[in-house]
């Protein structure tokens, strides 16, 4: 049997490890006050065959029948009286019981009003009145339910749980040149792992041969191969696809980016949407509501109708009873949002909490950064136009020596044009100037590298007209003159186009804000498609933009790197980030994480926000239509307790089942 059904704690991490029911007594019980606002809805699945859960069932519908065979059909005169009676407690038993022990065990946390209280009230109640074959029905019908429940919680949990942790429990290091098989955790940064073609990586490190090709579909949700080269950082979870690999360790081991991704789908349940916040509240007062009318339906009668029957009145309130368990809402919704949170997961998109995903249905502005978001963010050197009386090599080497302070994608591409930096070159109070670029003393001169404002910033005089030029440029001065100026180019991302028509038939505005030059951003907004396009801005001039657009009333999602566009991300309702594998601040940052950089996952994720959105509304509405109509129907005496197993356990297996549905859906086109 499940624990609470008004559970807070959904979170996959802690899948109960012993039945709730056959092993009741656990130790952390006595040691945890909250215990009964904290329970999982869960059945222990693991190691136990279907007939087993299902065991306890068997043998009650097995006595039931035997029970409903005598009464109605052998009708022998001995089954009559007390022997009557036991035959149905024997039946009642197998089922009962457990659910009498978590309604004494939760009554024992000051929660009155549990399921199992409300099921052992109707049940017990439904025997004093002698309607025994229904008193033993309704608890097997529950019990049967809550096991499908429960069967289906573990299944969508531990999908997700096998999807994403993909660690090997074993290595195999070189020792002196001699392979050793240890277990992964007790490996050291440092050791050299060899990796076999078809092995899984444990950890994350630095590639040592020359190249390789890997699976990583277990990390981004893309099947196609991944070459690295020698030096390129490889990550666990990856699986080497062709030769023989070797790999430098270069983290723990529960440190891994792959450790970090598996915690943060765990822990993603903990922040709850609003529906969900709001039915777990409402349940905690609809339920003592229902109980106090039933007690009403009850009593009251008796001063208002003239023929009155305790009996009959009795048990149109046990039925009333029975119908107000409140499972069907509480167990459907957060399972709705997990599957939600799941099947984004499968796509290599991470939610921080399905909070984000009901956010992200209503979505109505999409605003995002151009480098490494619409653009690869690999830049080329294309031009240096060096003025006369410049050494354009030993320039190019003070900038190259100056831009290895920086781990901006412009740095790199300089490094792959200049070569090799020369760390004889003193080098003093290196320093970024956000939105510009940078400024040292450089073989104790100053020396400026960055936009056009940046030498505006620095009065530096220059006779270029900039504007126009479509690639971006970085301007470099030395000792108070200008130098001249490098062409740098990107390449805007093959699905970048795609993105933006998807969103468009979405219905959501797009605007691109850079801090690159109003030119080249223009150029790139343009053939894309993008509504609005903003460059020349500093990091104070994307929050003023989202202020404006925040304004109107107007839901913004930010798409950029987590990282140097804290203060944007801060702003708006979901911070989108690109290029999670690359960046353990972006994980930390950012609400959603994109994993392989691929803007199309932005409308994918909207498309599993309002897919699981519809999903939960569709269960809301389920749940409360058909528990009304039952309730009037019972409160009239026109309902039976099959009726009210209908409303209970069959309206929470059809609201689970279609919870589940959203983790079968394919997103993409």
């Amino acid at each position: 049997m499940s624990k609470e059904c008004c559970s807070t704690d959904d979170n996959p991490s802690k899948i109960k490890q012993n039945s709730p029911v056959a092993e009741h007594g656990n130790e952390n019980h006595d040691r945890d006050p909250d215990h009964a606002h904290n329970h999982d809805h869960s059945h222990d699945t693991e190691g136990k065959t279907a007939f087993q859960l299902f065991l306890p069932s068997v043998i009650s519908f097995v006595l039931l029948m035997t029970g409903l065979a005598l009464d109605y059909w052998l009708k022998p005169d001995w089954f009559t009286g007390w022997f009557r009676i036991a035959l149905y407690l024997l039946a009642y038993v197998p089922v009962g019981v457990p659910v009498i022990k978590e309604a004494i065990h939760s009554i024992r946390y000051s929660d009155f009003f549990s399921e199992f209280f409300l099921m052992t009230i109707a049940t017990v109640g439904a025997f004093a009145i002698g309607e025994y074959p229904e008193a033993v029905a309704v608890m097997l019908f529950y019990s049967v339910g809550e096991v499908f429940q429960s069967m289906a919680v573990n299944r969508a949990k531990g999908n997700i749980k096998t999807l994403l942790d993909q660690r090997p429990d074993e290595v195999t290091v070189l020792e002196n040149q001699i392979p050793k098989t240890i277990k992964a955790e007790k490996a050291k940064i440092g050791e050299i792992i060899q990796l076999k073609p078809g092995e899984k990586l444990a950890l994350d490190g630095e590639l040592l041969s020359e190249s390789a090709s890997f699976n990583t579909a277990a990390l981004t949700g893309e099947s196609k191969p991944d070459t690295k080269k020698k030096g390129d950082i490889v990550l666990a979870g990856m699986i080497n696809l062709n030769s023989v690999s070797h790999v430098k360790i270069s983290t723990e081991y529960q440190d891994s980016k792959l450790s970090k991704i598996l915690e943060l789908v765990q822990n993603a349940t903990s922040q709850k949407a609003p529906t969900e916040l709001f039915i777990r509240k409402f349940a905690k007062v609809y339920t003592p509501i229902v109980v106090f009318l039933a007690i009403a339906i009850t009593l009251l009668p008796y001063f208002f109708v003239e023929n009155y029957v305790f009996k009959s009145w009795l048990y149109r309130a046990l039925i009333f009873l029975v119908i107000s368990c409140p499972c069907a809402l509480v167990i459907s919704i957060p399972l709705g949002y997990f599957g939600g949170i799941g099947a984004a997961s499968r796509n290599g998109i991470l939610f921080k909490g399905s909070n984000f995903l009901d956010v992200l249905a209503k979505i109505q502005n999409v605003v995002m950064d151009k480098t490494g978001t619409m653009t690869e963010g690999v830049f080329k050197v294309q031009n240096v136009h060096f003025q006369e009386g410049f050494n354009k090599a030993r320039m190019l080497q003070y900038l190259n020596a100056l831009e290895s302070k920086s781990t901006h994608p412009i740095a790199t591409a300089i490094h792959e044009y200049a070569g090799e930096p020369d760390h004889s070159i003193s080098i003093e109070n290196a320093q970024e100037i956000p939105g510009h670029g940078l400024k040292a003393i450089v073989q104790g001169k100053e020396m400026l590298a960055g936009n056009f404002k940046l030498m505006d910033k620095f009065g530096i005089p220059y006779n270029i007209n900039h504007s126009d030029v479509s690639d971006t440029l970085i301007a470099v001065a030395y000792d108070g003159r200008f130098v001249g100026y490098i062409t740098i180019s990107d390449q805007i991302k093959e699905d970048a186009a795609q993105t933006i028509g998807e969103l468009k038939r979405l219905g959501v505005k797009t605007t691109m804000l850079s801090g690159d030059k109003s030119a080249v951003v223009n150029a790139v907004a343009q053939k894309l498609g993008i509504s609005s396009a903003f460059g020349d801005l500093l990091p104070e001039d994307k929050v003023n933009k989202i202020k404006e657009i925040k304004a109107k009333n107007e839901t913004v999602a930010f798409v950029g790197d987590g990282v140097n566009d804290a203060p944007v991300v801060a702003l708006s309702d979901v911070g989108i980030a690109m290029g999670g594998l690359g960046s353990d601040a972006t994980i930390e940052t950012a609400d959603v994480v994109i994993q392989d950089d691929r803007p199309s996952k932005i409308p994918m994720a909207i498309k599993i926000g309002k897919a699981t959105r519809t999903i939960v509304w569709q269960n809301i509405s389920l749940a409360f239509f058909v528990k009304a109509v039952v309730l009037i129907l019972g409160a009239g005496g026109l309902a039976t307790m099959w009726e009210a197993v209908f409303a209970d356990v069959g309206v929470a297996l059809l609201a689970v089942l279609n919870a589940v549905r959203i983790q079968k859906m394919t997103f993409s086109k």
